[in-house]
C-alpha cells in the first residue's frame, strides 16, 4: 500500500503507524506523527492501521536556539 509522507509517495510494509516508523528508520524519541491533518499520540501508533493514500506529517524535534 502507498501512502504520503511529508508529501513523498512511500510503500509501506507494515500495516500499523508503528510499522512505518520503524521501516522509516526514525527515532521513537522526539517525533510527532500527523495523518490527515490529525496528530495521533504515540500511544496509538501501534493500534493506528494504515489505510492506501493517507497524507502522514512526520516531525522531528531539534535541538539548539
Amino acid at each position: 500500500m502507498n501512502v504520503k509522507v511529508n508529501g513523498k509517495e512511500v510503500s509501506v510494509q507494515g500495516t500499523t503507524l508503528t510499522d512505518l516508523i520503524v521501516q522509516l528508520a526514525l527515532p521513537q524519541n522526539g517525533v510527532a506523527v500527523a495523518v490527515d491533518n490529525k496528530m495521533i499520540p504515540r500511544t496509538q501508533w501501534s493500534d493506528y492501521i494504515l489505510r492506501e493514500g493517507l497524507q502522514i506529517v512526520v516531525i522531528k524535534a531539534a535541538c539548539g536556539g
